[in-house]
């Protein structure tokens, strides 16, 4: 559809109110315009607005439909890969991180030793490596808390020898009372 070139907006269109006071509206007989201000009656939706002038439609005599691509058959196209009569294996590489799992190198086969082949040529190099940095994490970790451990245990003897004094001095107080 299109607008209709021989359509015009009627003049004085734009000037016709959405609402109009209501005509049958009386005032109330209590009313009192010196206590209650000038009276005005309700509005009401104005029968003669149409809403916003837009021009008519016509069939457009040019238009040949909604436009879609050709298709065409894929040359590269090999079916067949999606029907297994069984699936004997998944196998999955699982990461847990804080902000969730990460599913990665994923490999889906009905081969056992072919899955065993791939493990052992991509899975297995980074499970090595993921063994150093751990390892060696833990004895980074290991090695602060055993500097914290004798941190403290040298702070408790430094507080410990004034208290084995202080504690003698409260005895012999405790004998002589």
């Amino acid at each position: 559809m299109i607008d209709d070139p021989e359509d015009v907006k009627p003049e004085g269109y734009d000037d016709i109110p959405t609402q109009i006071p209501d005509p049958e509206a009386e005032m109330p007989e209590d009313w009192d315009e010196e206590d209650d201000g000038e009276w005005e009656p309700p509005m009401i939706d104005n029968p003669e607005y149409k809403g916003p002038w837009s021009a008519n439609r016509i069939e457009n005599p040019e238009y040949k439909g909604e436009w879609e691509q050709k298709t065409m058959d894929n040359p590269d196209y090999v079916g067949g890969y999606y029907a297994y009569d069984s699936l004997a294996y998944v196998g999955f590489e699982l990461w847990v991180v804080n902000n969730g799992s990460i599913f990665d190198n994923i490999l889906v086969t009905d081969d056992l030793e072919y899955a065993k082949k791939v493990g052992a040529e991509n899975f297995t190099p980074i499970s090595e490596g993921e063994k150093d940095v751990q390892t060696a994490w833990k004895a980074e970790q290991d090695a602060i808390k055993a500097a914290e451990e004798e941190a403290a245990a040298a702070l408790a003897a430094e507080d410990g020898e004034g208290e084995d004094e202080d504690d003698l001095d409260d005895e012999e107080e405790r004998d002589e009372l």
